[in-house]
């Protein structure tokens, strides 16, 4: 007897605040074409894929390439879940910034020497980010180790397995609209809005 296929589907996430609320920092309007646009796009497109690979379990497709299908699904997905993450990674304008506490700010001051160097480093690899993506700190639950990394859109150079604690979105999208092409000057503001408890409780869940 073949069981039915039937895939359950992605949903877009309430924002955690009001979309003035990142304001100075990042205007209502960006949020607004960010999360009703953009995310809710990567949902709609991962759903809409995964309508696709239903079909072609049931036989239902002809002619179609599965490593298209599979890098869509990709691409999608993981602007859905990335976007998911850097919703939360920011506070409401006054509430977020400054330096982080907890054991988010003992690794970093036992592994990037302090806060400030950290900031530094974290910061260079945003600016050297090419194109669009982000710049993601992780925890390899393996070594024990914080780690920086680039993601090229949504999909490239990402690591396997490991946790992402704190992201920034670097589509142009994201800064577009109110900084023109000065995506540094938006990097330098989004610290203003970082989330640290919210940084923190990621990390706490694997140490």
């Amino acid at each position: 007897m073949t069981s039915e296929v039937s895939f359950k589907k992605y949903e877009l996430p309430p924002l955690p605040y009001k979309v003035d609320a990142l304001e100075p920092y990042i205007s209502s309007g960006i949020i607004d074409v960010h999360y009703n646009g953009h995310h809710k796009g990567y949902v709609n497109g991962a759903n809409t894929t995964m309508d696709k690979l239903e079909k072609i379990l049931k036989g239902e497709a002809a002619g179609y390439d599965m490593q298209g299908v599979l890098k869509n699904l990709t691409f999608n997905t993981n602007g859905h879940k990335l976007h998911s993450i850097y919703w939360y990674n920011m506070a409401p304008a006054g509430k977020g910034g400054g330096k982080p506490g907890g054991k988010l700010a003992d690794l970093i001051n036992s592994q990037y020497g302090g806060f400030d160097k950290f900031k530094v480093i974290f910061t260079e690899a945003q600016k050297s980010l090419p194109g669009t993506g982000w710049t993601a700190l992780y925890y390899d639950t393996e070594s024990k180790n914080l780690m920086l990394m680039t993601i090229e859109n949504h999909f490239n150079n990402h690591f396997a397995e490991l946790p992402i604690v704190l992201i920034v979105d670097e589509f142009e999208h994201a800064y577009y609209l109110q900084y023109k092409n000065n995506r540094n000057a938006y990097l330098d503001a989004w610290w203003n809005l970082v989330n640290w408890d919210d940084a923190d409780k990621r990390l706490s869940k694997y140490l």
